[in-house]
């Protein structure tokens, strides 16, 4: 049960996100400019986030999915933690990607469990 809730919480907060990239929502948009994207490469971050969020979906049924999907986020959002940092961005620009970043690594922990 623990597995499902993480995993749709994660699912749901990776889709919304994309969303925001892929609509180059000005506050998104303007964040990941500041850390040193462009364009094509934060609409390739939000086309992964929803891939991802398929994959966590599509996990349920096919769990060695789920843990892929599961792991692929744990990269990702430490590569977002990463980037935040470089950019000396603080702790409160930094929080949503370490907050996903245990999440991730929670949903990871289960599905290896499952």
């Amino acid at each position: 049960m623990a597995l499902l809730i993480l995993a749709t919480l994660l699912g749901l907060t990776a889709t919304f996100s994309a969303y925001g990239k892929l609509s180059m929502n000005e506050k998104a948009a303007e964040m990941l400019h500041h850390i040193g994207l462009n364009e094509r490469q934060i609409r390739l971050l939000g086309t992964t986030e929803i891939l991802g969020s398929l994959g966590l979906l599509l996990g349920i049924w096919i769990p060695v999915l789920g843990l892929l999907a599961a792991l692929g986020f744990v990269v990702y959002f430490l590569g977002a933690a990463g980037a935040h940092f470089r950019a000396k961005d603080g702790i409160k620009d930094m929080a949503p990607a370490i907050v996903l970043f245990v999440i991730s690594a929670l949903v990871t922990a289960l599905q290896f469990a499952r």
